[in-house]
């Protein structure tokens, strides 16, 4: 059985023990928010063209019931993105999908400080018992090699150090295919974000199936 389809059965297990205890009554959507930079808010695209619409439209259309805020901020750094975690995530918030750390690279940030920010960042959410699906991202190579080194390695490192589901590269796919890209050479397009979509969807599958199981 390939890792998409049993993600996707793991998830409808999950979902159907959760609902099927809980009765339908109180069946209810699964409140996802999507904390991120450009990437996440869907940057010179069309309403509904960016990842967390086109992430829950995929989603719904394989039958789970989940609803995924945008709270995406053009330019926003891991520290911005802390200053603004408490009410970016508000309560009942099941699960949050991070990611956080391009514009850093881009600016030359010491990854040890991004680290930092995103480490608590993930602490705060711990402490409020929201799950995390953590999204990484690669330095640009003209940083160098030591600097790639510091930066790209810092997702492993936290998802092993919180036990957090990851996923390697958020642009996997799409970086380095101008025909996916804006003409600005970073930001995906509508295509390429169908493409993050594709990628992404077992992974978030998975992610939801866990947060449905744990709240039963």
């Amino acid at each position: 059985m390939s890792f998409k389809v049993a993600a996707f059965h793991f998830a409808v297990i999950a979902f159907g023990l959760f609902f099927g205890a809980a009765g339908a009554a109180d069946a209810r959507t699964i409140q996802l928010v999507g904390l991120g930079d450009s990437l996440m808010a869907g940057f010179q695209l069309p309403p509904g063209d960016g990842f967390p619409a086109k992430l829950e439209a995929a989603l719904k259309a394989k039958g789970l019931d989940v609803a995924i805020a945008d709270a995406g901020v053009s330019g926003d750094t891991s520290s911005g993105g802390l200053s603004r975690i408490d009410w970016s995530v508000p309560d009942g918030t099941d699960g949050v999908i991070l990611e956080l750390g391009a514009n850093d690279a881009l600016r030359g940030i010491p990854p040890e400080q991004t680290e930092k920010n995103l480490d608590t960042i993930i602490s705060r959410l711990k402490e409020r018992n929201i799950p995390v699906l953590l999204a990484g991202m690669l330095a640009p190579p003209n940083m160098g090699p030591d600097y790639a080194a510091r930066f790209n390695s810092m997702y492993k490192r936290l998802a092993d150090k919180y036990r957090l589901t990851l996923y390697p590269f958020f642009l996997d796919g799409v970086a380095m295919h101008a025909d996916l890209q804006l003409k600005d050479g970073m930001h995906p397009n509508p295509q390429g974000v169908d493409i993050m979509v594709q990628r992404f969807q077992p992974v978030a599958t998975s992610f939801i199936g866990t947060i449905a199981a744990g709240a039963k």
